[in-house]
């Protein structure tokens, strides 16, 4: 009996020593075959670099389907953000649209009523046309700031004639020839142009520097303490000069201890000017003008008739705009209809992505805890042996799990 016994422990104490030699036997065998790997890798043969190319493929294709469904949902919300704010731009824009026509539409009405107030008054209709003009010399010194463009008297240019950069006045005619003229520049020191100064609606005086800028000349004291940084200057038209209502430049405050200084920083930068324009202005009689007031094509000069005239035309303006306002109303409103189906669908498809987000999360937390339970379990499972452990599915026992087998 007892040499059987001794025979079942030897047979037992040579298991575990084959399973030793196995275990070094196998873990010498990785070392190996990690050392014939890297020294493969360092020759450059057919085979080996093939085997390369299709294990970076096999590697790259399955992390590439592992990201499709991460790839998904982050792309799903990249375009739901982008959509809202698409939208949100879009009721903004619309908004700004529809204050944007109304203001034209008065803007128009404006326009129409002063050019038929003006033909009353003055007798004549004025008429404006711009042309360009290329700037063939600009003679800068300290005491002239003048310029020489390549239209005379042959294009309409008279002395007077105001010559513009852009929609900004950079100065008037005081000399024409044939072909070319010579343009005094509102920053020359023999320049004078009776401006106004908005907000605050003060007539001044605008002089030239011999700079690139201008001063504000001939205020009444007491009125220069209305003036801000954002005092906007432009021509009054007092004099006949200039038109009034065109724009010049932005005022600019100076302060020292004995007085103020008020500047103006020109909208035109004069040493950068190449063309410019010239506007041509001519005028036609208003008694050789035919004013239709009525169905049968009658002829009137009446002041009340014309006033009449105009009044008809804005309401018919009006009208128009009131019509185009519907349509354009209609046409919003049918696609806020299919906007808000659209927000409708992505919301419900947000909802489900949520849901199956939640989803992944619990399972990524129960495969992690079966991860845990793999290494930790024994640790916290209540046994024979171990009877401080907790009954497994209880709460304390996943608790333990999760905290690497530390039971407190």
């Amino acid at each position: 009996m007892a040499s059987s016994r001794d025979d079942f422990i030897i047979a037992i104490r040579s298991a575990f020593l084959k399973k030793s030699t196995q275990q070094k036997f196998s873990l010498l065998t990785l070392v190996f075959m990690s050392m014939l790997i890297i020294l493969l890798s360092s020759l450059d043969f057919r085979v080996i670099r093939y085997l390369k190319i299709g294990i970076n493929e096999l590697v790259y294709r399955s992390a590439f389907v592992v990201s499709i469904p991460e790839n998904f949902i982050k792309n799903t919300f990249i375009e739901i953000k982008d959509y809202s704010t698409f939208f949100n731009d879009y009721k903004k824009n619309k908004k700004e649209l529809s204050e944007l026509k109304s203001l034209n539409v008065s803007s128009n009405i404006i326009q129409v009523e002063n050019k038929e107030l003006k033909e009353l008054i003055n007798d004549y209709v004025s008429s404006s046309d711009k042309i360009l003009a290329k700037i063939i010399v600009d003679q800068d010194s300290p005491f002239l700031k003048s310029i020489i463009i390549n239209k005379g008297s042959k294009d309409n240019i008279k002395i007077g004639t105001n010559i513009y950069d852009q929609s900004y006045l950079v100065g008037r005619v005081i000399e024409v020839n044939y072909k070319t003229a010579r343009v005094l520049l509102l920053s020359d020191l023999n320049s004078n142009v009776p401006v106004s100064i908005a907000p605050q609606n003060i007539q001044a005086i605008i002089t030239g520097s011999g700079n690139y800028y201008g001063e504000i000349k001939y205020i009444k004291d007491g009125i220069d303490d209305e003036f801000n940084e954002k005092s906007i200057v432009y021509t009054s038209g007092t004099g006949a000069l200039f038109k009034s209502g065109i724009p010049i430049g932005k005022l600019i405050i100076e302060e020292d201890d004995k007085a103020k200084k008020f500047k103006v920083d020109f909208y035109s930068d004069f040493s950068q000017l190449k063309y410019v324009f010239a506007e041509v202005i001519t005028k036609t009689e208003v008694e050789n003008i035919k004013i239709e007031v009525s169905q049968n094509d009658n002829v009137s000069k009446n002041p009340f008739d014309v006033k009449l005239k105009i009044l008809e035309d804005e309401i018919k303006i009006i009208e128009d705009t009131n019509l185009k306002f519907k349509e354009e109303n209609e046409t919003l409103k049918t696609d806020i209809i299919y906007l808000n189906s659209q927000i409708s669908n992505l919301e419900n498809k947000i909802l489900s992505q949520k849901e199956e987000i939640e989803q992944s999360n619990i399972n990524s937390e129960e495969m992690n805890f079966l991860k845990m339970n793999l290494y930790y379990g024994h640790k916290c499972r209540r046994s024979f042996f171990n009877s401080k452990g907790f009954t497994v599915g209880t709460t304390e026992y996943k608790k333990c799990v999760m905290n690497k087998g530390r039971k407190s």
